[in-house]
């Protein structure tokens, strides 16, 4: 697979004898947080964030209508920042906007009658973050990376090496590939199926395929970040 061999190539042992010791952990060396504390740390957002607000539009839109659905799912956008705020979390810039972006789309949705409307914008959305992706992968300045170093700060002359910088263009391209299918199932859905097949089906779909790529963007990161530790301080 891709990221599982884009580490693959073995430390250069040249000039060991058959009983020596493991080389010393460079400069280079780095450690990843436990997958279990980071699982832990993503899963009440990939609820907050991607089921809860399906299963609240889909409820209001089944009881209420297009604009009950479109009402519920404004209201839980600004539920969550009131709710932040209350608890001291504090409201970032990035969810200020994510709440102007809902209530845009749900305004043209609820002006045109169209539920199409109002689920368009994200898909193209992430038509572009796949282009983004390969783009920045074809330029070897890895989108990737910069997110990897946002969520786990990195030492320079970790992110500095041959094998970690192969890694992460790589790991690009597959993210590239991910969101290239995912907008292309988005959009066959939401123009050929009906809004109920759209938000469970496709949600489901995309959730499987995004958790799939993430383990083994996982895996494959914990397999090049463990040869990389191995290595000598001179690679």
């Amino acid at each position: 697979m891709t990221t599982a061999t884009a580490c693959s190539e073995p430390p250069d042992t040249r000039g060991a004898g058959a009983g020596a010791a493991p080389p010393a952990a460079g400069p280079h060396a780095f450690e990843l947080p436990r997958l279990g504390a980071m699982l832990r740390h993503a899963a009440p957002r990939f609820v907050e964030g991607v089921i809860a607000p399906v299963a609240v539009f889909y409820a209001a839109f089944a009881l209420l209508g297009l604009n009950g659905g479109l009402a519920a799912a404004v209201a839980w956008v600004y539920g969550g920042l009131a709710w932040r705020w209350f608890r001291g979390h504090g409201v970032t810039a990035m969810l200020v906007l994510a709440a102007l972006s809902v209530t845009v789309r749900a305004g043209l949705a609820a002006v045109t009658h169209s539920a199409v409307v109002y689920f368009l914008q994200p898909t193209l959305g992430t038509l572009l973050v796949a282009m983004t992706f390969l783009v920045s992968a074809l330029a070897r300045r890895p989108l990737a990376q910069r997110l990897a170093t946002d969520m786990v700060p990195m030492p320079a002359a970790f992110l500095a090496h041959a094998r970690v910088r192969r890694f992460f263009l790589r790991v690009s391209l597959l993210w590239a590939v991910v969101f290239f299918v995912n907008a292309a199932l988005s959009l066959w859905m939401l123009f050929f199926q009906s809004i109920g097949v759209y938000l469970w089906v496709r949600t489901s779909l995309v959730a499987l395929l995004g958790a799939a790529a993430a383990a083994l963007s996982i895996w494959g990161f914990h397999r090049c970040m463990r040869q990389v530790n191995a290595a000598p301080a001179s690679v």
